[in-house]
C-alpha cells in the first residue's frame, strides 16, 4: 500500500472501508455465537456516539480531562458493588481481560518479590481450564505457571491437586467463573480458603460471567459464591465488553484494598521527560471505550440487563437439553454461564461445524487438550437468542449430514506424527511458512472454506508442536503482500 499522492475525497475513504468488511461475518445476522456480544441497534448507537465523542480524549493524564477520571471511578464503583466488594475495594478500567488478568499477575508477583526477594520465580496454580491469558502473563512477567488437574466430568478445578502443589514460591492461585472453555464455575469458596489458609493471593477470573452471572442468580438459577463475598478472594476481572454489552476495549480489574493495587501502579522519574504514571499497562489510549461503556450501562440499566439474562438462561437451558437430545452429541460439564461445549464420541465435531457454517451458523471448534475431548463452544450472545430453534434444528441437521458421510474425517495420527517430526527438525522456524501454504493457508492467511481435516491434524499435534506451526501461520498471516 502506498499513500496516495492527492488526498481522496471523504466519501470515497468511507466507501472503501465499507467495502473492506465484504467478507466478515455478519454478526448483526445474529447467527455468530463467539467474538462479539451484540445488544441491539439501540445498544449499539448508544455505544458508538459515546465512544466517537471520547475517541481523540486521551486517557493518560486524568487531570486533564476529569470526565475521564470520573467515568473510570463510577466503572470501578458500579464493578465493585456488582461483585460483592466494601468500599475498600478499589480498581481500574482496563483494554480487556488479558490486561485485567496481566495486571492482577503483576499485582500477586510484586507483592510477593516484596516479602520474598530471594524466589526468583514465583509461581501461580493455574486449572488446565483457566484462560490462556495467564499463560501470557506468565510468559511476559517472568512467572512459572503451574498447571493444576480438573474433575474429567465436571471440568472444575480440583482442590486437592492445587492443596498438594501450593509451596513456599506460590505468589497466587487462580480461579474462573466462569471458565471459558466449558462455562463452568471453579469451587472459588474452597480455592480461596486454601489460598487464605497458606496466606496466598487469589484471583477470580470473571472475565466471562462476573457481570452476567449475579443477574443469572437473581433469577433463581443456582451459582455458587464467587466473588468478593468469599473470604480470601484478594483480585477479580471483570469484562464489560462480553455481557455488559459495551464496545471492545473495557473491563475492570479490582482488589481488595488499595494497599495491593499499588503494587499494580507504574511511576518513572528516572528520565529527562514528565513523569510517567500509569494505572494499567497502556500510557496513552482513547477515552472512548472508557465512555462507551458508562453510557452503554447507564443507556440499559438494570431491568435491561436482567432481560438480557432472562433471555440468556432461557437460550443456555434450550441449548443443553437440545444437544443432549441429538443421538451421538453429548453437552460437557454443567455449565452455569451462557457458554456450552458439547462434543461427540461417534462423528466429527470439526465436519459437524463446518456443516454448521454451511447453514449460516459460525460456532467455535476447540481442540483436545488434558481431559477435554475436542469439542464445538457456543457462547450465546443476546442476539443469539431469537435463533435458538433454528440453530438446534441446523445443528441435527448438521449431524446428520455427517453421519450420513461417514462419520467426517478420521484422526490422522501417523501423518500428525510425521508432521511433527518435520516442525520439530526446522530448528529456526524459517521452512514453517511453507508448511502453513501447504496446508491451504492463502498469501494473507486466507483459509479454506472447510476447516474439518486441517482441524483433524492440528488436534493430533502435541500442544507445543501445533504453537510452533500456529505461530508460523500467524506470522504468514500478518505479512503485507505488495500488489
Amino acid at each position: 500500500m502506498h499513500i496516495h499522492s492527492k488526498s481522496l475525497s471523504k466519501e470515497a475513504v468511507l466507501a472503501a472501508v465499507e467495502q473492506a468488511r465484504a467478507n466478515d461475518v455478519p454478526w448483526r445476522e445474529g447467527k455468530l455465537y463467539a467474538y462479539v456480544f451484540d445488544g441491539g441497534a439501540e445498544v449499539e448507537e448508544v455505544g458508538k456516539k459515546a465512544y466517537m465523542a471520547y475517541l481523540t480524549e486521551n486517557g493518560l493524564d486524568p487531570t486533564t480531562f476529569p470526565s475521564l477520571l470520573r467515568f473510570e471511578n463510577d466503572l470501578v464503583d458500579l464493578a465493585r458493588r456488582h461483585l460483592g466488594g466494601d468500599e475498600h475495594v478499589v480498581g481500574n478500567f482496563t483494554s480487556g481481560g488479558t490486561e485485567s488478568i496481566m495486571l492482577a499477575v503483576k499485582t500477586a508477583r510484586d507483592a510477593f518479590r516484596e516479602k520474598h526477594p530471594d524466589v526468583e520465580r514465583p509461581e501461580m496454580l493455574v486449572p488446565i481450564t483457566a484462560h490462556a491469558a495467564f499463560h501470557k502473563a506468565a510468559h511476559y512477567l517472568g512467572v512459572k505457571a503451574v498447571i493444576t488437574a480438573v474433575d474429567p466430568e465436571t471440568f472444575r478445578a480440583d482442590v486437592a491437586d492445587m492443596r498438594g502443589k501450593l509451596n513456599e514460591r506460590t505468589m497466587l492461585v487462580v480461579a474462573s467463573a466462569s471458565s471459558y472453555a466449558h462455562g463452568v464455575i471453579d469451587p472459588v469458596r474452597e480455592i480461596a480458603a486454601l489460598a487464605r489458609e497458606h496466606g496466598v493471593l487469589c484471583h477470580v477470573d470473571g472475565c466471562m460471567g462476573g457481570f452476567l452471572l449475579p443477574y443469572f442468580r437473581r433469577l433463581g438459577a443456582a451459582v455458587p459464591d464467587f466473588d468478593f463475598r468469599v473470604p480470601g478472594v484478594t483480585s477479580m476481572s471483570m469484562d464489560l465488553h462480553k455481557y455488559g454489552l459495551t464496545p471492545k476495549g473495557a473491563s475492570i480489574v479490582l482488589y481488595a484494598n488499595e494497599a495491593l493495587r499499588r503494587h499494580q501502579i507504574f511511576a518513572c522519574s528516572d528520565w529527562t521527560g514528565y513523569t510517567m504514571i500509569n494505572n494499567t499497562i497502556q500510557s496513552s489510549k482513547s477515552g472512548g471505550p472508557m465512555a462507551a461503556a458508562w453510557a452503554v450501562l447507564q443507556f440499559v440499566g438494570d431491568e435491561g440487563y436482567l432481560r438480557y439474562a432472562r433471555g440468556l438462561l432461557e437460550a443456555k437451558n434450550a441449548i443443553v437439553a437440545g444437544v443432549n437430545a441429538i443421538p451421538g452429541l453429548q453437552v460437557m460439564g454443567d455449565p452455569e454461564m451462557s457458554l456450552v461445549a458439547f462434543t461427540s464420541d461417534e462423528l466429527s465435531v470439526f465436519a459437524i461445524a463446518d456443516e454448521m457454517k454451511a447453514r449460516g451458523f459460525h460456532v467455535q471448534a476447540q481442540l483436545k487438550h488434558g481431559p477435554s475431548k475436542e469439542n464445538i463452544h457456543v457462547s450465546i450472545n443476546p442476539s443469539n437468542v431469537q435463533h435458538t430453534a433454528a440453530m438446534l434444528e441446523a445443528l441435527r441437521a448438521a449431524v446428520e449430514a455427517v453421519r450420513a458421510a461417514g462419520g467426517g474425517p478420521k484422526p490422522p495420527v501417523e501423518m500428525a506424527q510425521m508432521l511433527a517430526a518435520t516442525i520439530e527438525a526446522d530448528t529456526t522456524g524459517e521452512g514453517l511458512g511453507n508448511l502453513v501454504a501447504a496446508l491451504g493457508a492463502g498469501p494473507g492467511g486466507e483459509l479454506p472454506g472447510k476447516m474439518a481435516e486441517t482441524n483433524a491434524l492440528l488436534n493430533e499435534l502435541p500442544p507445543k508442536t501445533r504453537e510452533r506451526l500456529l505461530v508460523a501461520f500467524m506470522g504468514h498471516m500478518f505479512t503485507p503482500r505488495s500488489a
